[in-house]
């Protein structure tokens, strides 16, 4: 049955927010969307200078399934409202010590790429893969689209049938389940490294984990033009078109709140923002949606009283890393380089420790690096390169900020220079400095100051056994009736994939489905989608 029309306001137009937004515009409720940002798409922001456009959040698009099915209850589809392209090389790996840099692909070339880097473990990847494609599609049949809200969901037969197979998957950790199979040290870190984009690392992420090698080495990685400001602009105008008001430049003040008529505890009455030209405004709401850090949502927008995500709570989590990101506009072409690049430290167990522990980092450390005009030639001038470079680091937002052209807090450039030194050293790019014509860094304490991230975390809460699928911070208060979270701090976890599922959960609590599962999108829009 449908339910009756509410009044809901959404705070943050990241992807969680713009999920949970557009689909419950798309069921007919009332939607304004407060985003304090100029543009949506939250922790991929988008920074344009001299003829450069400079994604400085997601770049990996993995996880189609997820992407299809959010447009598809949209009434749209992934080609409909983007362009992808698939990567030939799904990325480039540089080791240290001067090896030759491999290109990792997918499929056979995966496994002729194993052979080589360990001769006989061609048909070891084959099985490894394998049981990644199970644990993927369990993970999206039963855990990633459960908000864990009612514990009765973990007895389902789905689960309860696969518990043999779970248990020392989440028992294990990843590194431990890779080295029992694999000898080789780049074997073992490029099957090792997506726990860096769960916000952790090998020796601390659970084993089930290793569903994220299907992802890269089976299904393959894909770009859309435009990078994800693209896709954020695509579900903002998905959302409006289904009804939707997204408010840019509105900051939320405040979330008021009244008797509930059962007399247990309040519930949402009205959220008080500032609007871009100052101005102070006053929504009612039957429900709200925090679609930002949940700490940060409660810490400034409710009395401590009322804090679900409390400080002692969160001072006892993992953060995750946070980053420091460096945007360069190079002159001339480099060929040294593909659309995605990871340089591997050889003692890099050491480099996780270090990001863990808050100690500074080796000169050289294990780094990401993104080359967009390989594929997207309007993110660069023509003859210029478009690079990002990610150097994972503490969640330590006393590193201070970025700035342009090299003027950021001195241990942030401290580490974007170190940076472009290894890169220059590790790619064989001896004149990489010298034509480098636009420079800003990012540093931890800006995550903080424009996102409200914990502690200056870069991707959201590390998945470690403790805060993975129930053991993560709830999507809906304990303290107040028609308030709910999404985004990467709570249910199910880092990853824009991830954030939209996490907006599917927010959407579905508000309107009472309990239920775990994704929605289905026959029949699931109610509203015409040329409604004003």
């Amino acid at each position: 049955m449908q339910p009756e029309p509410k009044h809901v306001v959404v705070i943050g137009a990241g992807f969680s927010g713009l999920a949970s937004a557009g689909l419950l515009a798309a069921r007919g409720h009332q939607v304004t969307v407060l985003e304090q940002h100029e543009h949506v798409g939250g922790r991929s922001g988008r920074l344009e200078r001299e003829g450069f456009r400079f994604d400085t959040g997601p770049s990996w698009y993995l996880m189609p399934e997820v992407f299809e099915h959010w447009f598809a209850l949209m009434g749209s589809s992934v080609p409909e409202q983007l362009q992808l392209r698939r990567l030939p090389v799904g990325y480039r790996t540089f080791f240290e010590h001067g090896a030759e840099p491999v290109d990792v692909g997918t499929g056979q070339a995966a496994r002729e790429l194993f052979e080589q880097l360990e001769p006989g473990s061609g048909a070891k990847l084959e099985s490894y893969l394998a049981r990644a494609a199970t644990g993927y599609q369990l993970a999206l049949e039963h855990f990633l689209y459960d908000d864990f809200h009612h514990p009765r969901s973990l007895l389902r037969p789905g689960i309860l049938k696969h518990l043999p197979q779970l248990l020392p998957l989440l028992a294990g950790s990843l590194h431990g389940h890779i080295a029992r199979r694999f000898c080789s040290t780049p074997a073992r870190q490029i099957l090792g490294y997506p726990a860096v984009f769960l916000g952790s690392s090998p020796r601390r992420t659970p084993a089930l984990y290793q569903l994220m090698s299907h992802l890269d080495l089976s299904q393959g990685v894909q770009y859309p033009l435009g990078g994800f400001a693209a896709v954020a602009d695509a579900m903002a105008d998905l959302a409006r078109s289904h009804g939707a008001r997204i408010e840019l430049g509105a900051t939320a003040t405040g979330i008021d709140t009244g008797q509930n008529r059962d007399g247990h505890k309040p519930a949402v009455r009205a959220v008080r923002w500032i609007d871009a030209e100052g101005r102070e405004q006053h929504t009612t709401a039957d429900a709200v949606i925090g679609a930002a850090d949940a700490r940060h949502l409660d810490s400034t927008l409710l009395p401590q009283q009322l804090h679900t995500h409390t400080a002692k709570r969160f001072e006892s989590l993992d953060p995750g890393p946070s980053a420091v990101l460096l945007c360069l506009g190079i002159t001339g072409t480099l060929p040294q380089l593909e659309h995605h690049n990871l340089l591997f430290t050889k003692d890099w167990d050491d480099n996780f420790a270090r990001i863990r522990e808050g100690q500074p980092l080796r000169g050289e450390t294990s780094i990401y690096v993104c080359k967009p005009s390989a594929t997207d030639p309007g993110v660069a001038p023509a003859g210029c390169e478009n690079v990002f470079i990610l150097v994972p680091a503490p969640a330590a937002a006393a590193w201070g900020t970025g700035g342009p052209d090299g003027q950021g807090d001195p241990a942030v450039e401290q580490v974007a220079d170190a940076a472009i030194d290894q890169l220059s050293r590790w790619a064989k790019i001896p004149d990489l400095r010298e034509r480098i014509i636009v420079r800003q860094s990012i540093g931890p304490e800006d995550f903080a100051q424009q996102y409200g991230a914990y502690r200056g975390g870069a991707l959201g809460l590390a998945h470690t056994l403790r805060q993975s699928a129930m053991f993560r911070p709830s999507n809906r208060s304990s303290t107040v009736d028609g308030l709910y979270y999404a985004g990467s701090t709570v249910r199910p976890g880092v990853g824009v994939p991830m954030c939209l599922i996490s907006g599917e959960l927010a959407a579905k609590a508000v309107e009472g489905i309990s239920a775990p599962g994704a929605l289905d999108p026959a029949g699931f829009a109610t509203r015409d989608r040329t409604a004003p």
